[in-house]
């Protein structure tokens, strides 16, 4: 994040400073999660958001509880090895079980976090994408992973095959974020940039934030996107990327009750609890527009694919579109998510980097960063040892 002068002059104001034990910065998705393993060790935990918690893309994406990865899982076991590909399928599923025990805690708690266990499936657009999810279902099934491949389209809607992963879910996404939030027990500091992260010595961290200067026994960053934007060692390595969003009015029934993806990905689209249709995607062809932007505003040409996709797949559809959003992920140069410690900051750790998967991943990358920060364990397939 950029500061001006007239901002960060801290010589103009008196800024309070607070000592704290385990500080994250980044209230999402993953800040959230971590919030709770931190609390777990036994740290007191306080976080920090630029805006208010899970008001960035952890409120702005689909709400899809995909087990896996961002690609086809005979191309993941092609490109990081049958053992990370494994590794990273089972870091998926642990962290649907952390979600699950979130939203058991809220339900315990007297708060409701919506949760259709309508199940996913990756559908082919073309003969082409066809072979390739028979190869990946077979890739799955030796693996001794549950998927079922269907050779023709199960939906009806001129798909050409599909792998349906029936223990899929949707969730409301930020109501999944504030039962975390809860969950952890921790202290938020909203609306609070943070300007400069500075480790002077082996003991402690000195984060300088709008409000407050923070000095901090240990730093988690939760940043993801905006990682470049807190310190440069990210600016190769993590790629602010938007995703883009439309929802129609109420339909009088639902038509479909799956999570479903299509063209390798790049197009998604569920139903929602109000009984809407949800679409989004359309940045493949767009690229040059929607890679390395922090600007969560919508695009024409992308909007223009979304309405080209309903019109094509739903056709029966015709209340109109009430809502087109835009968020901003980030995505790893690799396609895997990020943990480790800033370079001569032993006492900065991240968790960064989910490339449009943070509900697949995002949990169970929080835990390990957690305990690569606190007791220097390798965080296994998201080590970012894996680039040095």
């Amino acid at each position: 994040m950029t500061v001006s002068i007239w901002q960060a002059n801290e010589s103009d104001r008196k800024q309070i400073r607070r000592e704290v034990d385990f500080l994250i910065i980044g209230a999402g998705l993953v800040g959230t999660a971590a919030a709770y393993f931190a609390t777990q060790a036994g740290k007191s935990v306080v976080l920090t958001e630029t805006r208010s918690p899970g008001m960035g893309a952890s409120s702005r994406n689909a709400g899809f509880m995909i087990t896996g990865l961002d690609m086809y899982y005979h191309k993941a076991i092609h490109e990081y090895g049958q053992d990370r590909a494994r590794d990273l399928w089972s870091l998926s599923q642990q962290t649907h079980d952390h979600w699950q025990f979130f939203i058991d805690h809220a339900r315990a708690q007297g708060t409701t976090v919506r949760l259709d266990r309508c199940g996913s499936m990756l559908l082919a657009e073309s003969p082409e994408e066809a072979r390739e999810l028979e190869l990946a279902a077979n890739a799955l099934h030796a693996d001794g992973i549950d998927c079922l491949f269907h050779p023709s389209d199960p939906l009806g809607r001129g798909y050409f095959a599909a792998i349906e992963q029936p223990h899929d879910c949707a969730v409301q996404p930020y109501e999944l974020v504030l039962a975390t939030l809860a969950a952890s027990g921790s202290e938020v500091v909203s609306d609070n940039e943070v300007y400069k992260i500075e480790q002077p010595d082996g003991e402690r961290v000195i984060v300088s934030t709008r409000q407050v200067i923070f000095e901090a026994r240990h730093v988690l960053l939760c940043t993801n996107a905006y990682s470049a934007s807190i310190h440069p060692y990210f600016i190769d390595k993590v790629i602010p990327t938007r995703a883009q969003c439309l929802v129609t009015a109420p339909l009088p029934q639902a038509p479909f009750m799956t999570c479903g993806y299509s063209d390798y990905g790049y197009m998604y689209y569920r139903s929602t609890f109000d009984n809407r249709l949800l679409i989004g995607g359309g940045r493949k062809d767009h690229q040059a527009i929607e890679n390395n932007t922090t600007d969560d505003r919508i695009s024409a040409p992308v909007q223009a694919v979304l309405d080209n996709y309903l019109r094509m797949y739903f056709p029966e559809v015709t209340v109109p579109v009430e809502r087109r959003w835009a968020g901003i992920m980030g995505f790893s140069i690799d396609g895997v998510p990020l943990v480790g410690t800033l370079p001569g900051m032993p006492r900065v750790g991240f968790a960064v980097g989910f490339t449009g998967h943070g509900l697949s991943f995002g949990a169970g990358t929080a835990e390990r960063a957690v305990d690569h920060l606190l007791n220097g364990v390798s965080a296994g397939a998201v080590d970012v040892a894996r680039f040095h």
